[in-house]
């Protein structure tokens, strides 16, 4: 019994230690605008068998953290649409196809020229070939930038290199220096026809068992066992996908796809969200704690070189690809940065050709050291050049421009039904707009009926200057959320408290709440639509129109009257309306409007949130 207590205490003591270290690194790297990321390798560095020595075995940790980009990359699956991914189709076979070949060409010839055999050559190229989906899709996740048409490339390429994995592992073999390689040959038909077996497996279950199970689950109205079901989902494609010989990663995206369109796609994503979270971070500690020193210390000039021409070469072919695929010239740079560094494939690729001796201990330890460091170096890469891409060129990007030193007189942020039907009044008077949103289809739309919006996350202080906030005399927040209104009010209020702030509010609650803060204007957005629809709904009746106009506009005396007494005793709870007696001219008399009944759930949720 005092082993296993022990046993337990260490354990503890082991995800204490984990998580302490990130809550440390992370919060730091960020306030340094380092990224976390580099937090997270950070933290895994300190507390790894190289640095405190709190943990000795960081590869049990990284096997158990491949679930957090598995499960990234099922979120990610979850908002391509089935139809959008195919048409990105030329993308990731074209593009992917013409930047993996060129890269593991140039590769290949630079890890010769470092004194290594072609073969292990070869397989330090593909591995590093191999970009970090949890690094890449992390920053730019971080930078709102994954929607984007850029954005929407990379990921594409990241797509064919998932799918890429099978056959490298089986050159690997092929190429291996043993009798086994070619005997296993044969067996090799029998492996695609297993992996074939599971894609298909897969696909099937996805359109005909998933949703049906969704709406089961649902109406038995349990929600711990749709967490439970939504886990399931990607673990069991992962699990499907590895059976088959397939990347899980792979697995779990596909999975998404299939869900995206699926109405529990929304419930699905939030259930998710914090497992995601979590083992991805655990993932860049395990990366971190992985990097040994004592080998990088042994072998520093070889490794230090070999991270700055594998990187420099692999960001030359992508650039050339990007120029010749008729990328712009900020974009090609942009991407060539980003997807740069090696990738956690790689750790599998090396281990394959370990276990077929096509290389050794010590050449599997460097080429893992170069890969991580290349990893690691990333998003300092980025931070350095960021201000450099910046002042390239325009801002376009594939039809969408990205806003840029605008100086609007009103800057209107959000662009859905709300922000077009407000913005037309000022557009009437010919005030000079700047509008913002980072729903790229919509921008596309809105072009096409003239009007000019820039991609832009409101959120972001950088953004909010290039969208002309500091000269603007009037900042519009039209977004559809209240958590997001309010972030970008508290910034605005700090950065920008020259501008008029004009909010469009979720329901009363969040009126209160805006009043609260100080703007100088919100709109709650379905109140006046819902109260000239309680006046046609008593012309509908044959009120004459003076009465419902005279009772249309008692509606809003009185809720004004009580919004200013909620106000004012800070009060922001969202309650009922109050009794309105029909005071109006003498006619045909409609039936008085009451407090609704206690026991009637709906009317008191819509009064909620008026």
């Amino acid at each position: 019994m005092a082993a296993e207590a022990h046993a337990t205490t260490s354990q503890l003591i082991s995800v204490v230690a984990l998580l302490g270290a990130a809550v440390v690194a992370v919060p730091l790297f960020r306030k340094l605008r380092l990224g976390s990321v580099l937090g997270y390798l950070a933290a895994g560095l300190a507390i790894g068998p190289f640095g405190f020595g709190w943990f000795s075995d960081p590869q049990a940790i990284l096997h158990v953290a491949e679930l957090g980009v598995v499960m990234f990359l099922f979120v990610i699956g979850l908002e391509m649409r089935p139809s959008h991914l195919w048409s990105l189709r030329r993308q990731i076979f074209g593009l992917g196809a013409l930047q993996i070949c060129l890269a593991i060409a140039a590769l290949t010839v630079v890890m010769t020229l470092f004194g290594f055999d072609w073969r292990i050559a070869f397989v330090g190229a593909s591995g590093f070939v191999m970009t970090s989906t949890a690094v890449v899709m992390q920053l730019l996740s971080e930078r709102g930038e994954i929607a984007l048409p850029h954005g929407q490339k990379i990921v594409s390429v990241l797509l064919f290199e998932d799918l890429l994995i099978v056959p490298l592992l089986a050159l690997i073999a092929f190429l291996a220096p043993t009798p086994e390689a070619a005997a296993d040959a044969p067996s090799r038909w029998v492996s695609v026809a297993i992996g074939i077996g599971s894609l298909a497996a897969l696909i099937v279950a996805g359109i005909y068992l998933l949703n049906p199970m969704f709406r089961v689950l649902a109406a038995a109205k349990a929600r711990e066992v749709m967490t439970a079901a939504a886990l399931l989902v990607v673990l069991g494609a992962a699990l499907l996908m590895q059976l088959g010989g397939l990347s899980m990663a792979m697995g779990a995206f596909l999975a998404g796809v299939l869900l995206s369109e699926s109405s529990f796609r929304h419930q699905i994503e939030a259930d998710i969200e914090p497992f995601r979270g979590i083992l991805l971070g655990l993932f860049f500690l395990g990366v971190g704690m992985a990097l040994d020193l004592a080998v990088v210390a042994a072998n520093w000039p070889l490794i230090v070189g070999a991270v700055l021409a594998l990187m420099a070469t692999k960001a030359l072919c992508i650039y050339i690809v990007a120029r010749v695929t008729r990328s712009a010239h900020r974009e090609a740079l942009e991407r060539a940065v980003l997807m740069a560094q090696g990738g956690e494939f790689a750790f599998v690729l090396f281990a394959a050709a370990a276990a077929n001796r096509l290389i050794d201990a010590e050449v599997n330890a460097n080429l893992t050291a170069v890969v991580v460091l290349s990893m690691a170096l990333t998003p300092l890469v980025v931070l350095i050049s960021g201000p450099l891409t910046r002042r390239i060129e325009g801002p376009s990007l594939d039809g969408v421009d990205v806003v840029e030193n605008q100086t609007g007189s009103v800057l209107i942020i959000g662009f859905g039904r709300f922000g077009q039907v407000m913005s037309q009044s000022l557009l009437a008077r010919d005030v000079d707009v700047t509008i913002i949103d980072t729903d790229i289809e919509m921008i596309q739309s809105a072009a096409e009926f003239g009007f000019k919006v820039y991609y832009g996350d409101g959120t972001r202080l950088d953004v909010l200057h290039a969208s002309g906030a500091h000269s603007a005399r009037a900042i519009a927040i039209c977004v559809d959320d209240a958590d997001t209104a309010d972030r970008i009010v508290e910034l605005a209020q700090h950065e920008f408290a020259h501008a008029k702030l004009l909010v469009r509010a979720y329901d009363r609650a969040h009126a209160l709440k805006l009043v609260n803060a100080g703007v100088d204007v919100q709109v709650r957005e379905t109140f006046e639509s819902a109260v000239l629809f309680g006046a046609e709904a008593l012309r509908a009746l044959d009120v004459p129109d003076d009465e419902a106009d005279a009772i249309a506009e008692q509606v809003r005396r009185l809720d004004t009257e009580r919004f200013e007494l909620e106000t004012a005793s800070n009060d922001t709870r969202a309650g009922i309306p109050l009794i309105i007696k029909n005071t109006a001219a003498p006619g045909p008399k409609p039936t008085p409007l009451t407090r609704p009944k206690r026991e009637s759930r709906s009317l008191n949720s819509d009064a909620s949130t008026n």
